[in-house]
């Protein structure tokens, strides 16, 4: 039978969601303790891809296996197993062909900023000691909808087919004493979040201007763009599949 693990967790300690040669991953980690429970060989499949010490409200993965105990049970071995900075939210069966990276229709993240010195967020969001303009970053933020191909953004190496990726959603928000960046997609290049947030803050900073955001995206040249921020204010949110019989209880 097939199964989907909906989960959370901090990224600090791990070098990203996938398994890597000599570097502890959450994938790693999750399919091990998976392994043990059910005294199985299992394979997790993500929903995607998260870089080193990025966090995640939010991922989906699948595993076949035959359980030996009810999900409700499994759930509680998982969370009792795991350590505490990966949580199982949920675990369900699927119809056999459903795949959580495959048939996602949508990413959502999240990135924060602080603009003081917070020792509870030293991991949880970027410090920044000047305040940005949110009107400048938002106006530019909305003319990434008008885009499709976001070359500007990824890393160079990467083995993509294609750079085209669909925004549905970009803007800023000041809530409470957090800056926070929201942005929702179909799909993600390698570092993208990262290095739109740095280009917008250039902008907000008053380095480049609204408009020259547009030679940016026409360049497809990921020098042209700024920054990339660090990985820390970075948060994986929300992924949607279709509601479809194959998703019921998603």
């Amino acid at each position: 039978m097939r199964y989907f693990i909906d989960l959370a967790y901090l990224g600090t300690a791990y070098h990203g969601w996938q398994i890597q040669p000599e570097a502890v991953s959450v994938q790693q980690v999750l399919q091990e303790a998976l392994s043990k429970i059910l005294q199985q060989n299992i394979e997790v499949v993500g929903a995607g891809r998260t870089d080193a010490g990025v966090h995640a409200k939010q991922m989906y993965a699948h595993f076949d296996a035959d359980l030996n105990c009810d999900e409700k049970t499994l759930q509680f071995k998982l969370n009792s197993f795991l350590p505490k900075d990966i949580s199982i939210r949920q675990l369900f069966k699927v119809q056999s062909q459903a795949h959580a990276r495959f048939d996602a229709c949508s990413r959502s993240y999240e990135y924060h900023i602080v603009n003081f010195k917070d020792p509870f967020k030293i991991d949880l969001a970027y410090y920044l000691l000047k305040q940005p303009d949110i009107e400048k970053m938002n106006h530019a933020a909305a003319m990434l909808k008008d885009y499709t191909n976001f070359k500007c953004f990824s890393k160079s190496r990467t083995d993509v087919k294609t750079y085209n990726c669909n925004i549905t959603a970009a803007f800023w928000e000041q809530s409470k004493d957090e800056l926070i960046f929201h942005i929702t997609a179909d799909r993600f290049l390698r570092n993208m979040v990262r290095a739109i947030v740095g280009t917008l803050l250039d902008i907000g900073l008053g380095k480049n201007s609204v408009e020259f955001l547009k030679e940016i995206l026409k360049s497809e040249d990921r020098s042209m763009a700024g920054t990339s921020v660090p990985a820390h204010g970075l948060y994986l949110t929300r992924i949607e599949y279709p509601k479809t019989a194959l998703f019921d209880g998603l």
